[in-house]
């Protein structure tokens, strides 16, 4: 009897120290050191894309008098998309009040403003596995680049204080409502309907080059375009600049899988191979056509490669990648010099061509590539419905963006204008908008 009586006593001892998860309930979230030391890093990375990645990158194929204005584009943009993110962007962006699986309201297309400035937020709370505010800094980097990328579409033409209130107005109407929707969880539009955007084609991409064919279409060609020929003035800046965005951009869609695990390591690889055959056709199509391998066609074509696998990195495989990363590089060729020439637009340094298109590009064929049978991860996918899903996700964000974008650009250009003046545009934005010049006789 003494000893049945030990045994319940020990049984129940032990059933008291069990763990709270033990009686059904959830266990309380916690941290992951290996999942938060890689999204420090990817956070780091993706910042080094814009500064000073997209800088130099962009730096180097403007004309020499406007390089600086250029940089400080993108560094300026650095610091007022940071500020703009605090106070209400990670909210508009990420809040889930009101929100709930299969339930379309306003809450649907745009996050509240629970989270302003962060508040109630501190070192201890957890998103998922890292830390929240870590939360905040990785996908703060992604609302910094997007705008950024804007800024090739109207180099050596814009006023610096137009551009920032343009593209501060762009992020906060175009930029958050989309990123909710598509990365906002249960309840977000895109979320519930199934689309797929692992890293940004949607939210980054085609947002930036649809607001990028807008702009420089409304502010109109630089002067002498498309007569006077425009080379880039310091391609070995740009090349630079290349090297770091495509080593950033595996903190863009490695990180994206918010963990350090199979996931991250297989978008990572999926990101090289797509960025190294789309440069290797671009490359190939100018060797046929013009006789030599340009070095900046190889770039460029890298970058085309690295936009078209961006919301795919997450669902496809090798195979995939191979495949996105061919098509992106023949068909953004094509988007950047056929169709550009054709209907004359003056979309600087390609924005349009290889950011939106290929976003668009990664979008739709991440719906046949992501199946099981050409190496993806998705064993149950219905391509054609995932096609039409895709296709929805990709024209909805192209006409929002565009007709948000119009009317910011409208609004500005009443207000404080848009377009330096001829004779600035002559002299150089370096010393028109600054009063600096980048180089010295």
């Amino acid at each position: 009897m003494i000893q049945q009586q030990r045994l319940k006593q020990f049984i129940l001892g032990i059933l008291f120290c069990l763990p709270i998860m033990a009686w059904g309930q959830d266990a309380p979230a916690t941290i992951d050191s290996g999942d938060t030391a890689w999204m420090l890093t990817s956070t780091a990375l993706v910042l080094f894309m814009t500064i000073p990645g997209l800088a130099l990158f962009y730096g180097g194929l403007v004309h020499n008098r406007n390089v600086l204005s250029v940089l400080i584009h993108c560094f300026f943009l650095t610091a007022i998309m940071t500020i703009l993110w605090l106070v209400c962007g990670y909210s508009l962006s990420f809040s889930t009040t009101g929100m709930a699986a299969g339930t379309t309201n306003l809450s649907s297309f745009i996050g509240s403003l629970d989270l302003a400035f962060m508040k109630g937020v501190t070192s201890e709370s957890v998103e998922g596995t890292i830390p929240k505010i870590l939360h905040f800094a990785f996908q703060m980097t992604f609302f910094i680049i997007t705008p950024a990328l804007i800024v090739g579409a109207f180099a050596e033409r814009i006023k610096f204080s137009g551009m920032i209130v343009f593209l501060s107005l762009w992020a906060i109407l175009v930029y958050t409502p989309i990123c909710h929707m598509v990365w906002g969880g249960d309840g977000g539009f895109f979320w519930d309907r199934g689309v797929f955007d692992f890293a940004g084609g949607i939210v980054v991409h085609i947002t930036a080059g649809i607001a990028a064919l807008a702009a420089c279409i409304y502010i109109g060609p630089r002067t002498g375009y498309p007569t006077r020929a425009m080379p880039p003035h310091n391609l070995p800046m740009t090349v630079i600049g290349t090297g770091m965005l495509w080593v950033g951009w595996y903190g863009f869609n490695a990180g994206s899988a918010v963990s350090a695990n199979g996931d991250a390591a297989m978008a990572l690889v999926v990101t090289q191979i797509s960025a190294s055959i789309a440069a290797i056709v671009w490359m190939g199509i100018e060797w046929i056509k013009y006789g030599k391998p340009s070095v900046l066609g190889f770039v460029t074509g890298a970058i085309a490669g690295l936009a078209a696998i961006t919301p795919a990195s997450g669902h496809v495989g090798p195979f995939g990648a191979l495949c996105i990363g061919t098509t992106s590089g023949l068909i953004c060729w094509w988007a950047s010099t056929s169709i550009k020439s054709k209907f004359g637009y003056d979309d600087s340094l390609d924005v349009f061509g290889v950011h939106g298109v290929g976003g668009i590009v990664g979008t739709i064929l991440v719906a046949v590539f992501a199946h099981e049978m050409f190496g993806g991860k998705e064993g149950q996918l219905e391509i054609g419905k995932q096609l039409a899903t895709q296709g929805f996700a990709a024209v909805f964000t192209a006409v929002y963006t565009l007709i948000i974008t119009l009317i910011i650009l409208k609004v500005v250009d009443a207000t404080i204008g848009l377009r330096v003046s001829e004779s600035e545009e002559r002299e150089g934005l370096d010393v028109a908008s600054h009063g600096e010049t980048a180089y010295n006789d």
